[in-house]
């Protein structure tokens, strides 16, 4: 009978062990966090979109360029201030008018109305030699930009 006993208690304890052990330790094929199988959420991951580049304004856009122009100019602080006024005017103008979404036909003249007043107040807030200088890089960098488009257009 003790030794009846003694084999009910140790069988029993063995099982509740290996019950222990399972809960713990999973099986070892499961998604238990032993390291074995693949291990799976539950929970389905919401896929979150990317984001899209945020807008830059008038001042951001003129600011990122106003080093190059003055390095390329010349200007002076007092003509730097005079034509970064002009240049966030006018950026911004060309910005309300993409907001419009207008038809093309009156995109192109209020386009063409904006560059002709920003010509003028250039014109009129800097030296003769220096607006020069500007309009030829102005020139020049939409020579390059094109330039770049009909190597990519030859390469596809």
């Amino acid at each position: 009978m003790k030794i009846f006993l003694k084999s009910l208690i140790a069988i029993l304890t063995l099982a509740l062990s290996s019950v222990e052990i399972q809960a713990q330790y999973g099986n070892g094929y499961g998604g238990s966090g032993n390291g074995y199988g693949r291990q799976r959420s539950s929970i389905p991951q919401a896929q979150t979109p990317q984001e899209e580049p945020k807008a830059l304004t008038a001042e951001q856009i003129v600011d990122n360029e106003m080093p190059n122009i003055t390095e390329a100019v010349g200007l002076n602080p007092f003509e730097e201030a005079i034509v970064r006024s002009i240049l966030t005017k006018s950026v911004q103008k060309r910005i309300e008018l993409q907001i419009l979404k207008l038809e093309p036909e009156k995109t192109r003249e209020a386009m063409e109305k904006i560059v002709k007043e920003q010509e003028e107040e250039l014109r009129a807030g800097l030296p003769e030699d220096k607006y020069e200088a500007f309009e030829k890089l102005q020139k020049d960098r939409f020579k390059s930009k094109k330039k770049k488009k009909k190597k990519k257009k030859n390469k596809d």
